[in-house]
């Protein structure tokens, strides 16, 4: 089992759309950054990345890189999940909090619950999104920017399979000792 924390935080401007969670939120700012600057998104990235040990949103998607510039973070997410895909990683469940004095984010939730599982592909009871204000303190409070915070817990496939140490492999990167395959999982493809 491993855990992920996840920290992001964005400024408030006019001019932008307000995405949060991948929903496009009717507010007079957005949140100020190189791709959509989905704040609660990238918190959800960089704690899955963290969990995994494969570094954060930066090193895979860095702001220098215009191929990234206004790009959806529910794009960006799909890539996360792939990588956590091919290192053999399962989701056990994320646990975000998006704080925001204005706007309400109640009316929103369930769908940003909807889009980050279908871009992990997990089901949405695996996810939860919780949205708070800091009572007018600070410069989330201030109206300022948006911030977000997420926890994820991580599991190997090799929890799931009988006889496989994630730190050994065979052959075409199949597990050593499990015959070829990890117990019917069908998520390898070391033979392909």
């Amino acid at each position: 089992m491993r855990i992920g924390m996840g920290y992001d935080v964005h400024r408030l401007i006019e001019g932008r759309d307000l995405i949060v969670g991948g929903v496009r939120i009717p507010f007079e700012k957005g949140l100020l950054g190189h791709s959509d600057a989905d704040v609660l998104l990238h918190a959800v990235m960089d704690a899955l990345l963290g969990a995994a040990a494969l570094g954060d949103i930066g090193k895979h998607f860095p702001d220098t890189d215009e191929a990234y510039r206004g790009i959806s973070s529910l794009k960006l997410l799909e890539k996360v999940g792939k990588l956590l895909e091919e290192n053999l990683y399962i989701i056990g469940n994320i646990d975000a909090s998006v704080i925001a004095q204005r706007p309400k984010l109640a009316p929103y939730r369930e769908k940003m619950r909807q889009n980050i599982a279908d871009a992990l592909h997990i089901s949405v009871n695996q996810v939860n999104v919780k949205a708070t204000t800091e009572e007018g303190l600070g410069f989330t409070g201030a109206g300022e920017g948006i911030s977000s915070q997420a926890v994820v817990l991580l599991e190997t496939v090799g929890n799931y399979s009988y006889g496989y140490d994630p730190m050994e492999t065979g052959t075409g990167g199949m597990p050593s000792g499990a015959g070829g395959s990890c117990a019917g999982c069908g998520g390898c493809r070391g033979n392909d």
